[in-house]
Parts: structure tokens; C-alpha cells; sequence
């Protein structure tokens, strides 16, 4: 099946059995397709003697995420670039450098834009941004932090920033905001949201009511975690704070932009039809049962520009179950652990600064 066509179908519509059924030959034919066209993938494939041909999802091929920080990593000739999309990192981190044509970035648009509408809707509606315009200063070096907040973009009838260049709080683009009726979006990072939202409007003695308001956020938990603030205590404050009851942690990466894993109703992540994940026991990789912690592996059929189709990130988490989450939707479900310990912190929101 060309990519273009899983687009027509529902993100969560597949049961794991129905996804893998598609993902095996055409992931056969993307990881060959790689071995021709990127010849570091090609040699790593080759020394460790992978095959052609796998039977199993937990057979295909995979890289450590960390590769892309340190190799020119792509599958297509340089006038071919669109656009290199650079994962976050604090000062002095290495960073990848993802590259993208024309086609992997307009699918990883499409997916975003598939996988978001089954939680907030076809319609556009209007976006507070918990970041500042200077996000988008430099093109050349496009982020993660930057490309995210692009993506969710398209769901923006009217664009709201509710930091000023400098950090502080935009206080008549939150009163403008605060007006508006119908449903509205607050996209922001983890961290971001509760530094800048949260505490600095609470500090500024202002009250405002989001009641009408999704908020979606992402981009690690490093920092939370330092201040003791859980998942269940974010989503209190920002009820008790703002009167906003629903809230969507979601799961992504630079390294396979597009392809978000969002928390559903239930406080699950989900693999759509458009990626899947598998953990992996650190002692000796074999794949973990359902509930077992583990390294994941996170698989996207988008990255056609570059060899990120199979990637073992570092990240921990487990597998929570298959085809039968209480919200109805259809696939894996999982969580997140934390970092393996002594991997560098990458989080979007984390590393702000």
C-alpha cells in the first residue's frame, strides 16, 4: 500500500493484527529502499547481517536513535532537501539533524493533522500558544520546539502568543484570547505550560477562565518530575487554575516528526494506523510482554527521506495493551517510564532554555 492511501482511513480504525498485516511488506520495501539510497544504513545493515526479509513487526531492522547526532543520515540526493528539522538539546549537546523532502514533510503534516482531529475535531478553532513569535526566528536550523508548534498550527483559525519575545507574560493577547466563545485550543510544552501559564499568571495575580479549552501538550517530564508535579497534579491546577477539563499529553520525537503518540481520555498513549511501538528488554533487546517495562522502539512508515523508520529511542516505557483501551480506540496503548538512566535530557520543554 502507497503511504497516501493509509490517509484515507480512520488513525485508530486497525487492530494491531489489520496493521501489522500492512506494515510488514511495506516496511520491507522501505528498509531495501534505504539500504540503496543511504549507505551508512546500508554498511550497519550489513555488518550485523540483516536480511531482506523479516515475518515479524519485532524483526525490522533498527537504529539507536542517538545515530542522528552524530551521522549525515538521508536517503536523497542534497538538491532534494526541503527542509532539516534539529532536535532540541541543552547547550553543548549534540543534535540530530533530521532531513526531510518535500513529500515526507507534507505527509508528516497530513498525519499530524489525522491523528489530532480524532481528538479535537475537523474545525479550525481559535489557539493560544504558550511560547513567544521568536520561536521562528531561525528557519535555517528549524526545531523541534518550532516545527511542533507549526503543526499544531493548522488547527488555528486566529494564532494567540501568550509570551513576549522576551519570556514575559503577553497580557492582552490572554485577554483577547480569555473573550473568545466557542471551543478554543492552548498548545504548549509540558514544562512551558506550567512555568509561564500557570505559575506566572497565578504570581501576575490575574484569573482567567479556559473552561472552553483543549490543551495539548508535549515535550518531556523531566522537569515536572524535579518539582514533584505527576501527571494527575498538572491536569488538577489547570482545572482548579483555568476550569479546563480536558488535557492531552502526547509522545513525539524530532527524529519522526508527525507521527504523535496522543493520551487519550483515558490517560493512555496510542500508536495510530501511522506508527506502532515495541519495548524492548534492556539485557538483551528481546521484546517485553504486555506490562513489563522496557526501551522503545518506535516505528513510523513516513520517513521515506531518511532511514528513521525503525528507530530504538531512549526512553522508557511499557506496553499497557492491544485492541481493547476503554476509549475504543483500536491498536497498542502504553506508557511512559522516563529516560534510561544517563541519557541526556531532550525534551522539548525541558530544554527551553
Amino acid at each position: 500500500m502507497d503511504y497516501s492511501q493509509w490517509l484515507s482511513y480512520a488513525p485508530y480504525a486497525w487492530t494491531q493484527e489489520e496493521k501489522e498485516k500492512q506494515y510488514l511488506p511495506y516496511f520491507q520495501e522501505l528498509t531495501e529502499h534505504h539500504r540503496r539510497h543511504c549507505r551508512p544504513y546500508g554498511q550497519a545493515l550489513d555488518v550485523f547481517g540483516y536480511g531482506s526479509q523479516f515475518s515479524a513487526l519485532e524483526q525490522i531492522p533498527m537504529l539507536p536513535i542517538r545515530l542522528f547526532k552524530y551521522l549525515k543520515l538521508q536517503s536523497i540526493p542534497d538538491e532534494d532537501i526541503f527542509k532539516i528539522i534539529t532536535s532540541s538539546g541543552t547547550t553543548g549537546q549534540a543534535r540530530s539533524r533530521i532531513v526531510l523532502n518535500a513529500a515526507t514533510a507534507q505527509n508528516q503534516q497530513l498525519t499530524l493533522y489525522a491523528i489530532v482531529k480524532d481528538f479535537l475535531g475537523a474545525g479550525r478553532v481559535p489557539m493560544l500558544i504558550v511560547d513567544s513569535p521568536s520561536v521562528f526566528t531561525d528557519r535555517a536550523a528549524f526545531n523541534a520546539r518550532g516545527a511542533a508548534i507549526l503543526g499544531f498550527s493548522i488547527f488555528a483559525k486566529k494564532k494567540y502568543y501568550a509570551l513576549t519575545d522576551d519570556l514575559t507574560l503577553n497580557k492582552e493577547a490572554l485577554q483577547a484570547f480569555a473573550s473568545r466563545t466557542g471551543p478554543v485550543l492552548i498548545f504548549g510544552f509540558t514544562f512551558m505550560i506550567w512555568k509561564y501559564l500557570c505559575q506566572a499568571i497565578a504570581a501576575a495575580g490575574l484569573s482567567f477562565d479556559f473552561s472552553n479549552a483543549v490543551v495539548i501538550h508535549g515535550g518531556g517530564w523531566k522537569k515536572m518530575e524535579a518539582q514533584a508535579v505527576s501527571a494527575e497534579a498538572y491536569k488538577r491546577r489547570l482545572y482548579d487554575q483555568f476550569r479546563i477539563s480536558r488535557v492531552h499529553n502526547y509522545y513525539g520525537m524530532a527524529e519522526q516528526t508527525g507521527c504523535v503518540y496522543m493520551e487519550c481520555e483515558a490517560g493512555h498513549l496510542h500508536a495510530s494506523i501511522f506508527s506502532d511501538v515495541i519495548v524492548r528488554d534492556p539485557e538483551d533487546f528481546s521484546p517485553c510482554p504486555i506490562g513489563k517495562s522496557g526501551i522503545l522502539q518506535v516505528l513510523s512508515p513516513m520517513a521515506v527521506s531518511y532511514p528513521g523508520h525503525s528507530l530504538l529511542t531512549e526512553d522508557m516505557g511499557a506496553i499497557l495493551g492491544v485492541d481493547d483501551c476503554p476509549c475504543g480506540r483500536k491498536g497498542k496503548y502504553f506508557r511512559i517510564d522516563g529516560r534510561i538512566p544517563q541519557a541526556e535530557i531532550r525534551g522539548c520543554s525541558d530544554t527551553h532554555e
